[in-house]
């Protein structure tokens, strides 16, 4: 099931490769876009599943019609697992957060990078070396940190839940990068509509008002839609640890758009803590060393 280790994106190269330099620069924009999720969803007063369908329904919808040509259905393994884990994680995501704390849920589903780092050799033939290795034990101690007044030991059920959001997060960065030679386009279209299936039934119990909708178009476009489509560009061009290892950045931006727009100031652990996932974001995004 391996590719060919020629398929690996080789550190030399990678640091003079102008493709790989954009590729990094999408995966931090792209978390960038990811983070205004916690902002966006305050906006919207609707059932939790009804806004992950409905924000998943308009995601598709805008991919399909701007990307509509390059939609190919071919129900391939790595196109539906694409898919699956797609739905898998938006989904498994908000249903963590009903069941445990937000902080644990974020906490969780990062775990994602350490199966990432643990299942590419055997499915893509690529190997984590130490400054991944490094880079995932500096950012998981930052967010230790980052969360730690909010950790909480209860609510065993939402922190499976939340794992299980972290696993799925993990299988779509891989099949995504396995299917890299080909367009993600329809991955990302039927993992959109499941996402909105799965959702469907709750969005019948009541309906949102018109900030609520200003809200759902923003989650669907900007928060998840263009993102994703980001991720999989850049994951042509990035092997999968250094894909998933570099949006980590995410969950220190969210409570910053929180602290600018609502006036919620993090505390002075949040504070050291996000500084060291800032820190060791930018030393894996800029190491050129090997090993």
């Amino acid at each position: 099931m391996s590719e060919p280790s020629g398929s690996e994106v080789q550190p030399a190269r990678a640091a003079s490769d102008p493709a790989h330099r954009r590729a990094v620069l999408m995966l931090l924009a792209t978390a960038v876009l990811w983070s205004l999720g916690g902002l966006l969803i305050k906006w919207v007063d609707w059932n939790p599943l009804a806004i992950a369908g409905m924000r998943s329904l308009i995601g598709a919808a805008v991919i399909a019609v701007i990307f509509r040509e390059e939609l190919r259905f071919t129900g391939s393994f790595e196109q539906i697992g694409a898919a699956v884990a797609y739905a898998g994680t938006v989904v498994l995501f908000v249903v963590a957060n009903k069941l445990t704390t937000a902080a644990n849920a974020i906490l969780l589903q990062y775990t994602a990078p350490v199966y990432v780092a643990l299942f590419s050799p055997w499915f893509l033939g690529e190997r984590a070396r130490g400054k991944d290795w490094l880079s995932l034990a500096v950012i998981l101690f930052g967010m230790l940190l980052f969360f730690g007044d909010e950790l909480s030991l209860d609510g065993y059920l939402g922190n499976g839940v939340a794992l299980a959001s972290g696993f799925c997060f993990a299988w779509l960065t891989l099949f995504l990068r396995r299917h890299r030679e080909e367009s993600a386009i329809s991955a990302l279209v039927l993992g959109n509509l499941l996402a909105g299936a799965i959702g469907l039934p709750f969005m019948f119990q009541s309906a949102p008002d018109a900030m609520g909708w200003i809200g759902l178009l923003l989650l669907g476009v900007v928060q998840l839609g263009l993102p994703y489509v980001m991720y999989a560009w850049a994951l042509r061009h990035v092997r999968a640890v250094e894909g998933i290892l570099l949006p980590m950045i995410e969950p220190v931006l969210n409570p910053v758009w929180v602290f600018l727009l609502l006036g919620e100031t993090p505390g002075p652990l949040a504070l050291v803590g996000g500084a060291i996932i800032l820190g060791a974001v930018i030393f894996r995004a800029t190491w050129k060393g090997r090993g």
